[in-house]
């Protein structure tokens, strides 16, 4: 896992908005959220949130069971100034997800936009996948969101692994039907372009 120090460096030496992942609003992980059929009682996690307006949508949408887990302290630290009150609402954790504890069987969905892209050793997959497989609960769902095959080689000046869905749905495993994936064509703060690829998976029941 890339240490914490290079993005506690980030978030505090850039503002929120100008970073190249920045979205105004999660528009296509709200959806597929959505999509998962679940109630807004739903336990939700997004991992490497910190500074994501996720949130923001979901509690506005009345998600009421919601965990931030980030790296980065400071990037926490700015969802819980954005939010005021509201973010009282939020469980936030500041940990690695390679190592952090959860409960069994935590979450009915497991979101991440861009941090499964930087696991670059076997290793590190391996360990963000068993957590995956620990916290998730059978019949829980699963939304990844990384880079795709025409995505950028480096983010954040960092190596990154770029994926085509069945790639991605591989390094999870039989235990996960891939039941949809789609493309986005991400506009960064700067004018450029990035493309992503979003899966959604479903556990399997036990």
């Amino acid at each position: 896992m890339q240490s914490k120090e290079h993005w506690e460096k980030v978030y505090t030496t850039k503002a929120p908005e100008n970073v190249s992942w920045f979205q105004p609003h999660a528009e296509v992980s709200v959806r597929l959220i959505h999509d998962t059929g679940l109630g807004r009682d739903a336990s939700i996690i997004d991992v490497g949130g910190g500074a994501s307006t996720l949130v923001d949508d979901l509690l506005d949408a009345g998600y009421r069971v919601l965990t931030v887990l980030d790296l980065s302290g400071a990037a926490l630290a700015e969802s819980k100034r954005r939010l005021g009150i509201k973010g009282e609402k939020v469980h936030w954790m500041d940990a690695d997800i390679t190592h952090v504890m959860f409960e069994p069987y935590s979450f009915d969905i497991w979101h991440d936009r861009a941090v499964f892209h930087f696991l670059t050793t076997e290793e590190d997959r391996r360990a963000y996948v068993k957590q995956v497989l620990h916290a998730v609960k059978p019949g829980g769902h699963v939304i990844m969101a990384t880079f795709g095959t025409n995505g950028p080689a480096q983010c954040s000046g960092l190596p990154v692994v770029r994926y085509a869905p069945e790639e991605l749905h591989s390094e999870f495993g039989e235990a996960f039907t891939l039941l949809a994936h789609e493309v986005q064509l991400h506009h960064t703060p700067f004018g450029t372009d990035q493309q992503f690829i979003y899966c959604m998976c479903r556990k399997m029941a036990a």
